[in-house]
C-alpha cells in the first residue's frame, strides 16, 4: 500500500519499475490508437484485476502510469473472495491503493466461492464471473491479469504432472479476448522489486504458501529442485516452451478451421465428419480435429481417453455403438461419418 500521497511520491525509475512499464507499454499500444480522442472521458478504457498482490499492485502502478501517454483511461477491479479472515480489509485497502495511484473507476466485487469442482477452480470461476461484469458494465476495452514468468512456469509443471496435451501445455496466453496479461515475461521477483522502489506494500496472500495446493508445492518445492540440479533458468525456459507450443497450436488450430470445412457436414442435432478423411489423416491431426469439432459445435472439451475412444470409430471399427460423452453428446460411425449428435 503507498507510503506517501501521490503528489509527493516520485519514484525513482530504477529497471525492475522500467521493466514493468515496458510490458504494459507493449500491451497497450497493440491497441491500435491512432490519437486520444479530444476529451478524457471519452478516451478507451482498461482495468487492472487488482488483489493486492506484488504482482498486480506493480503492474496497477505501471498501468496508471502508461495509460494516460497511450490515449487511455484506466480503472481497476478488486474482487474479494471472502475465504480469509478480514479479506474486505484487504479489498478495501487494495481500493485505497489503486485510487492513490490515479485509478478510476475502483471498483470492489464480493463474490461468492461455491467450492464446485474444487476451491480453486471455484475461485477462478467467480474471480472471472466478477471481472467480466465490471467489463461490461464499464465498457472496458481490456482487463489487464498479473500473471508473471513464474506463473508460467508452474501452469507447464502442472499440466506436465498431468498428462496433459499440448493445449494445456502451452500455458497460459498473453491475450485472449478482453483479456491480456503484460507480465508473461516478467520475474515474480522483478514485480515485488518494482512494488518496493516504487514506495507500495504488497499484500501477501496467505494461500500463496498453503502447501495443500499443488501448485504452491511447484513453486516451493519444484522449481527450486529443478534450479538447483539444473541450473538457473528453468522457469524461462518452461515460459519459452510454453510460447512454442502456443505457435504450434495456433498452426495446428488455423489449418484445422480450414479443412474441416471440406470434411464435415451437417447432421440432425450436431454434425458428421467424413471416416475417409479423418483415416487418411496422422492420429495427431485425426485427434485434434475430432476435439476441435465438439468444441466447436458443442462447446465440450474432451480429455485424451474420450477422444481415442472416438478415434476408434475410425481406426478400430467393429460395429461398435454410440459413445456417451459429456454435455449429453452421443458419437456413432454411419454411413462413412462419425456423426456428434446432442442428446
Amino acid at each position: 500500500m503507498p507510503s506517501e500521497e501521490p503528489s509527493a511520491r516520485r519514484p525513482r525509475l530504477t529497471p525492475p519499475i522500467a521493466d514493468v512499464r515496458r510490458a504494459v507499454r507493449g500491451v497497450l499500444a497493440d491497441l491500435g490508437l491512432d490519437a486520444p480522442a479530444a476529451r478524457p472521458a471519452e478516451r478507451p478504457l482498461v482495468l487492472v484485476a487488482l488483489s493486492g498482490g506484488a504482482d498486480s499492485l506493480a503492474l496497477a502502478a505501471a498501468t496508471a502510469f502508461e495509460a494516460p501517454r497511450a490515449g487511455l483511461r484506466a480503472g481497476a477491479v478488486v474482487v474479494d473472495h471472502g475465504l480469509q479472515h478480514a479479506s474486505a480489509d484487504v479489498a478495501a485497502a487494495a481500493s485505497d491503493t489503486a485510487r492513490a495511484l490515479g485509478l478510476d473507476p475502483v471498483i470492489v466485487r464480493r463474490v461468492e466461492v461455491s467450492g464446485e469442482g474444487g476451491p480453486e477452480a471455484s475461485a477462478r470461476a467467480a474471480r472471472y464471473a466478477a471481472l467480466d461484469a465490471a467489463a461490461d458494465e464499464t465498457g472496458a476495452a481490456l482487463v489487464l491479469l498479473g500473471h508473471t514468468l513464474d506463473d508460467q512456469a508452474e501452469t507447464v509443471l502442472l499440466g506436465l504432472a498431468r498428462g496433459s496435451g499440448a493445449s494445456s501445455l502451452a500455458g497460459m496466453p498473453p491475450r485472449s479476448e478482453r483479456y491480456a496479461r503484460p507480465l508473461l515475461g516478467i520475474r515474480r521477483a522483478t514485480t515485488r522489486q518494482a512494488c518496493l522502489d516504487a514506495g507500495l506494500t504488497p499484500w501477501d496472500d496467505p494461500h500463496n504458501t498453503d502447501p495443500s495446493y499443488a501448485r504452491v508445492r511447484v513453486r516451493e518445492r519444484v522449481l527450486p529442485v529443478l534450479e538447483a540440479e539444473f541450473g538457473p533458468g528453468v522457469a524461462e525456459a518452461l515460459a519459452r516452451t510454453a510460447e512454442q507450443l502456443r505457435e504450434d497450436e495456433a498452426a495446428f488450430t488455423s489449418q484445422i478451421e480450414e479443412f474441416i470445412e471440406e470434411i464435415c457436414e451437417p447432421a440432425e442435432a450436431g454434425i458428421a465428419v467424413s471416416v475417409g478423411a479423418l483415416a487418411a489423416n496422422p492420429a495427431a491431426l485425426r485427434q485434434r480435429i475430432i476435439r476441435h469439432v465438439v468444441a466447436s459445435e458443442f462447446g465440450v472439451s474432451l480429455s485424451r481417453t474420450q477422444t481415442l475412444e472416438v478415434a476408434r470409430l475410425v481406426t478400430d471399427w467393429h460395429g461398435q455403438g454410440p459413445i456417451d460423452l459429456p454435455g449429453g453428446i452421443r458419437a456413432r460411425r454411419a454411413h462413412g461419418f462419425v456423426v456428434f449428435a446432442a442428446g
